[in-house]
């Protein structure tokens, strides 16, 4: 089982919203993806290099709500309340050609492998039936493009790079352990933080402004 890290997601209020919190830490312009008619949402990407990428995802309140909750947790009060302030590096996802023997050997529940589509682009997603984030953002939701090469080099190259993606957390252990039910562990660096403190993800970009950082550390209180 081959697993790679896919892409980024920051979690806004509005689309603006996200773009001008990531031309603000990051110094570019992420030009606009698409809506997710399933899902209720819409996005602007970039590419991060390496056949991974960025995605700016916020509620399309122009659409009718999906019948079931939305992914990435955007409609857990507690996420909406957050990114309300300030958008959010909410998650990751990981890539896989085969997301059915991933789901069968993950050590954490990763949800069922739905289709989902968004133009001509098409993938299977392992939605959680509550649309929570797993492991609170901390574990990755897994992805099977439907595409012989992968989307992102068809995104726009802003002289980004995603340079590592790092997980601070209470109990490494047991983050360390299901990371590498799936073959994610070699991809990302854990971090120890002492007992009763939040985890958060910290992402290294390089950026023609220089190296710059994106956290889902919470940084004005609620």
């Amino acid at each position: 089982m081959e697993t790679k890290l896919d892409h980024l997601v920051i979690g806004a209020a509005s689309l603006k919203q996200g773009v001008d919190y990531v031309k603000n830490k990051l110094g570019v312009d992420v030009p606009y993806g698409g809506a997710h008619m399933k899902m209720g949402t819409h996005n602007h990407l970039m590419r991060l290099g390496n056949n991974t990428f960025l995605e700016i995802i916020a509620v399309n309140n122009e659409t009718e709500p999906p019948v079931s909750p939305r992914w990435y947790g955007l409609d857990d009060p507690f996420i909406k309340q957050k990114i309300v302030i300030e958008p959010v590096l909410l998650t990751w996802v990981v890539n896989t050609k085969s997301i059915d023997e991933l789901m069968r050997n993950s050590a954490f529940s990763t949800g069922s492998a739905e289709r989902i589509s968004r133009g001509a682009l098409s993938w299977y997603f392992g939605l959680p039936e509550d649309g929570r984030l797993l492991g609170g953002g901390m574990l990755p939701y897994a992805i099977e493009w439907q595409s012989d090469i992968h989307p992102s080099l068809n995104m726009a190259d802003l002289g980004c790079a995603l340079r590592q993606l790092e997980i601070y957390h209470p109990y490494p252990g047991w983050l360390s352990s299901c990371l590498e039910s799936i073959g994610a562990l070699d991809i990302v660096g854990v971090r120890q933080l002492p007992q009763n403190t939040s985890a958060y993800l910290v992402a290294e970009i390089s950026t023609p402004f220089g190296i710059k950082k994106l956290s889902s550390a919470l940084q004005t209180p609620i």
